[in-house]
């Protein structure tokens, strides 16, 4: 072969080989997805410590500044609402929910754990549901608490307001790391409920916060007097259908 021929060769195979290596490469992974599984009948002694370390902390009797805020309104949701999810209930499964809601929210005046405090109310024609959020003023490992109570069996809001319904569930965000939470559980199928005894100091004192703020926040006055201004919702059901509890898990998915 001519010396010209094989430096032309030899220069052609050099080049290429880039090009090579980059054909070999494999494609880039997809996304991870990292599931983490919360445990919510039954959580474990670290995490019982942390719900109650979280629920002592919170002001029994706090200073609120000027700053609030009272709003209601009209939801529409195509899925059934967040509470139901671990256990859903077939009769509400895929059909869409309008609930009337008010949401009353007050800041703490002092340089407390928490800045501020958030009561929410609910009432889809089905369910009606409290929610307590209290949010911390500078999260370093807490981010939340929040608490939870629902009924379906209550004739009337006025009823669902005054009779301090208990906390269901308890959950605690945090900054960096899983959340922790405990609810209320009914067994699987054909199987008893888990014995859930050695929880009920947590659940108690979280009832207690509920009604402590109910009264602080004069829920009972407050969202009678703002859902008066609503309008029914159109097509909400008039049968009352019993509250779905959580399984023993729920499923939390982040994206790496």
């Amino acid at each position: 072969m001519p010396p010209k021929l094989i430096l032309i060769v030899t220069i052609f195979f050099v080049l290429s080989l880039p090009c090579m290596s980059q054909q070999a490469e494999p494609p880039s992974p997809q996304p991870k997805v990292k599931v983490n599984m919360l445990n919510v009948c039954t959580p474990s002694a670290e995490e019982q410590k942390e719900i109650a370390a979280a629920l002592a902390r919170i002001p029994k009797q706090p200073l609120f500044g000027s700053d609030f805020e009272i709003s209601h309104g009209v939801s529409t949701l195509s899925d059934s609402p967040d509470f139901l999810k671990p256990g859903r209930n077939p009769e509400t499964a895929g059909e869409p929910s309008v609930a009337r809601y008010v949401r009353i929210r007050r800041e703490f005046a002092v340089q407390a754990l928490f800045a501020s405090v958030q009561y929410s109310f609910s009432d889809d024609g089905q369910n009606m549901i409290e929610t307590l959020v209290l949010h911390v003023r500078d999260p370093k490992d807490l981010i939340q608490v929040s608490m939870e109570d629902s009924a379906s069996a209550i004739s009337s809001v006025e009823t669902m307001v005054g009779a301090n319904t208990p906390a269901s569930r308890v959950r605690l965000e945090r900054f960096g790391k899983s959340s922790i939470a405990l609810a209320r559980c009914n067994g699987a199928e054909n199987a008893s409920p888990p014995d859930q005894s050695v929880y009920e100091p947590l659940f108690r004192s979280a009832s207690e916060v509920l009604a402590n703020y109910r009264n602080l926040l004069g829920v009972k006055r407050t969202v009678s007097a703002e859902l008066a201004q609503i309008p029914s919702p159109t097509g909400k059901a008039s049968a009352k259908t019993k509250s779905a509890k959580p399984n023993s898990e729920e499923k939390k998915e982040e994206k790496k």
